[in-house]
């Protein structure tokens, strides 16, 4: 009796997954074991770095956000503090969008973050 294999199943399998390599170098994107292998190792890279794509924007957002600030004489934290304590709920890319494109709303916010800071900070930038 023959040895019962599978193929067309087997064959399904061997095509999606070279489907799904299509565009690898060299022998990743030929041979079926090297791409099982490929592929695997690229979904663990797109998991980790779908996680690290919303670290490296948050932190361009703050960079951003800072350097417009510091043009207008207060620091990042210090704007921060005074629109939490005005109750704005703006988020940080908001922000950063407005530090570059809309740079006369950024100052309106940075004018209520200074009235609503704590009184020796707000002193201390008014002699500065």
């Amino acid at each position: 009796m023959p040895r019962a294999t599978n193929g067309a199943a087997s064959q399904q399998r061997h095509k999606k997954t070279l489907k799904a390599v299509k565009g690898y170098r060299g022998a990743r994107h030929r041979l079926y074991r090297m791409a099982i292998q490929h592929e695997m190792r690229s979904g663990m890279y797109a998991f980790r770095d779908r996680k690290a794509r919303k670290r490296d924007f948050r932190a361009l957002w703050i960079a951003r956000i800072n350097a417009a600030c510091r043009e207008l004489g207060i620091s990042y934290n210090r704007l921060i503090e005074g629109l939490t304590k005005a109750g704005v709920s703006v988020d940080r890319k908001i922000l950063a969008e407005l530090a570059v494109n809309d740079t006369e709303a950024f100052k309106s916010f940075v004018e209520l973050a200074r009235q609503h800071q704590t009184a020796p900070v707000a002193a201390a930038a008014a002699e500065a």
